[in-house]
């Protein structure tokens, strides 16, 4: 936790926040001896001038304390608040940033969880030890050295009262600690159910699935209240008993002094002071033993965040980043195999193409065969086993991922939207993007009559864009990706929602449109429909490129290609390249 103290702390202020606490302490620690004055030598001797100039002194000092202790309230939750936020935003940067691989080892539930739980406890834990935790030591130490001054005799109940007090301390400490660090897990578990019910509830419904989900929800839902339960009971022991050490001490405390009192070895008002530092001490100790037990917890967050904090990328730029050049475009993959982390199989085998600007790559296979591991490796989500991919001449490795990412426009499997208007969607390839080119986009995805059904351009997207049906959103997102000027266009089965006319306008523009045919185009499918009319197609089967040509060439020579076709088309049917 010292580590993301230091880095998202202003070290400035956690000072003035220590030196206002100490004014409140020696404030604190200065009212019972004046108290004790007031007694002794006030009213025992009837002087009221005295008494007077005494309390006038106590209400200063109290006002010192009161902002003292604003002081220190107003830096505990200010550092703590920004060291919070501060975390937020590393810890979403470094997600953003992270390759695929990296955010699925952690988990979207979880990092969920960290950025927003995790990062809680710490900040709590943050104003507790600016507050309490420097507090209380001080606290106790000045408190005992003070008592121990009035009466060195007195000191002696606190030879029983302490090692009671710390028993009791140490037992809450075994059972409450493991219990605070399992939470967190079970959070973590809350989150990935209620997730998965949020994202496929329309799943669960259809399957009649919605008693067994709320079951599963119930039964880790339970469990995280029960652990709960268990431990803040466990905790909260603590207050009546350490209450009723205190008063246990406060009576001893009289009895004893009392005594001395009576045997003129102890004066009234070194008593009343002495019991007040008696107090003291003991919530003092109260204090610190609450560090032990809330720590803990704030440590198993720590550990957790910089767990994230700590995932080292395997896809990294060159310590001399090369500059991408704009021309000649081209896209190579020159024997490319690729393994995902810990299988034993190669997603990809030997996988070899070579596509220059005007050209369109289509990739056709079965389910599973790797299409979208070829293409998710053009923008270095992976990096290949071995083998080279250049882009444009330069091996992808050499070029800055924030360049490549520049020279490559890509739509993914899944249409991805986001909530907003279909403006603030389309400027997010293009941030200067002007009216008439969001439009010309749309007309090249045949998403402009909805469009402007819809309301034009500030029409509302919801959510993951669930206020349009899939054939629309898959338009909205095949726009967004030609908005962008890129070397590379890369289309991931984005026409499966398409009927086979939008499909066919939807190619031809993209074949008349100048700044898509200034570079290459990749389109990733399943029918064959889609990728009849590519330059280059290639058949892809268990990671391996099993043909490569055009369609008619592939129709009559390639095995694979002719059981796609066969499984596509009736009799008699024809497609045309």
């Amino acid at each position: 936790m010292m580590r993301l103290a230091r880095k998202h702390l202003d070290w400035w202020a956690v000072v003035l926040a220590v030196g206002f606490m100490m004014i409140q302490v020696a404030c604190d620690l200065s009212l019972p001896t004046l108290t004790s004055n007031i007694i002794d030598k006030g009213i025992a001797n009837n002087d009221i001038g005295y008494i007077w100039r005494t309390g006038g002194q106590m209400l200063l000092l109290s006002f010192i304390g009161v902002w003292g202790a604003a002081g220190n309230v107003y830096y505990a939750a200010t550092q703590s608040q920004k060291m919070g936020q501060r975390i937020r935003t590393n810890l979403f940067k470094k997600v953003t940033l992270s390759s695929t691989e990296e955010f699925e080892t952690v988990g979207n539930a979880s990092l969920i969880t960290r950025t927003t739980n995790d990062v809680v406890q710490i900040q709590n834990v943050m104003v507790q030890m600016l507050r309490m935790m420097l507090m209380a030591p001080i606290m106790l130490i000045g408190a005992g050295i003070l008592a121990y001054l009035k009466s060195p005799r007195l000191t002696l109940v606190f030879l029983v009262a302490l090692p009671v007090l710390a028993l009791f301390t140490i037992l809450v400490m075994y059972f409450a600690v493991p219990l605070f660090k399992s939470l967190q897990k079970k959070i973590d578990r809350i989150n990935l159910i209620f997730r998965e019910g949020l994202t496929g509830v329309r799943v669960i419904r259809a399957f009649n699935q919605d008693k067994f989900e709320q079951d599963r929800f119930e039964g880790a839902n339970q469990d995280y209240t029960q652990t709960g339960i268990k431990v803040f009971m466990i905790v909260s022991l603590m207050f009546p008993v350490i209450t009723l050490i205190i008063s246990g001490t406060n009576i001893g405390i009289v009895w004893y002094g009392g005594q001395l009192i009576a045997h003129q070895a102890l004066e009234v008002g070194n008593l009343v002071a002495f019991m007040t530092y008696a107090t003291q001490i003991l919530i003092s100790f109260m204090m610190v033993s609450m560090v032990f037990v809330f720590v803990p917890r704030a440590q198993a967050s720590a550990a957790r965040i910089n767990e994230v904090m700590d995932l080292k990328s395997k896809i990294n730029d060159a310590d001399q980043p090369v500059t991408l050049p704009d021309s000649p475009v081209s896209l190579e993959f020159d024997h490319v195999d690729f393994r995902y982390t810990g299988a034993e199989k190669l997603a990809l085998t030997d996988v070899h193409f070579l596509a220059k600007a005007g050209q369109t790559v289509a990739i056709i296979g079965g389910t599973g065969s790797g299409k979208s591991t070829l293409v998710n490796l053009i923008p270095r989500l992976f990096d290949p086993e071995s083998g080279q991919i250049r882009l444009n001449g330069v091996a992808l490795p050499a070029v800055s991922q924030r360049d490549l990412h520049q020279a490559v426009s890509i739509t993914q499997q899944k249409a991805v939207l986001f909530a907003g208007t279909i403006r603030s969607n389309m400027v997010t390839a293009k941030a200067d993007a002007t009216d008439d080119q969001i439009w010309h986009a749309l007309d090249v995805a045949q998403a402009t009559d909805f469009v402007k059904e819809t309301g034009g351009l500030d029409a509302v997207v919801e959510q993951n864009g669930d206020n349009f049906s899939g054939g629309q959103r898959q338009r909205l997102v095949i726009a967004r990706t030609i908005l962008k000027r890129a070397s590379v266009y890369v289309f991931d089965d984005s026409f499966s929602a398409l009927d086979f006319k939008t499909d066919a306008l939807l190619r031809q523009q993209l074949r008349q449109d100048a700044q898509v045919q200034a570079g290459v185009t990749v389109i990733v499918a399943q029918r064959v429909s889609t990728v009849a009319d590519a330059d280059v197609i290639l058949v892809i089967d268990g990671g391996k490129i099993v043909g490569q040509g055009t369609h008619a060439e592939l129709k009559a020579t390639n095995k694979t290609y002719q059981e796609i076709l066969d499984s596509q088309l009736r009799k008699g049917d024809v497609v045309d390249a």
